[in-house]
């Protein structure tokens, strides 16, 4: 994989993390429960920045340490494989507390 390549995943896990944050800006943990379109809206935007991040290779993914390349993808690998148990606490957490910080580092990578 190119260098390109590896530019164009991390500007789709970039975008990606950020529209799941919009999605979910004025919205609470119950909204999950309520809205369907959302729920899945967030679910398939994490499976996607899973999915990008288990394509960026692994020279990429040594140089960027910081970013927990093996949780991303196994939150992804949990959600394909686990999508009748999903538990929408753990999805909330990540789209408050992970991806704020995923964001800004990717950023940085980005030189954004």
């Amino acid at each position: 994989m190119s260098r390109h390549d590896d530019t164009v995943r991390l500007r789709h896990m970039l975008d990606h993390a950020r529209e799941a944050i919009e999605m979910a800006s004025g919205r609470n943990r119950g909204d999950l429960d309520k809205d369907r379109m959302l729920n899945l809206a967030l679910v398939r935007l994490i499976e996607i920045i899973g999915e990008a991040a288990s394509c960026v290779s692994e020279h990429e993914r040594v140089a960027w340490q910081e970013i927990p390349w093996a949780q991303i993808i196994g939150t992804r690998h949990r959600i394909i494989h686990g999508y009748d148990v999903i538990n929408l606490d753990i999805l909330w957490a990540v789209i408050q507390s992970d991806l704020p910080p995923l964001i800004d580092q990717l950023e940085r990578i980005l030189g954004e």
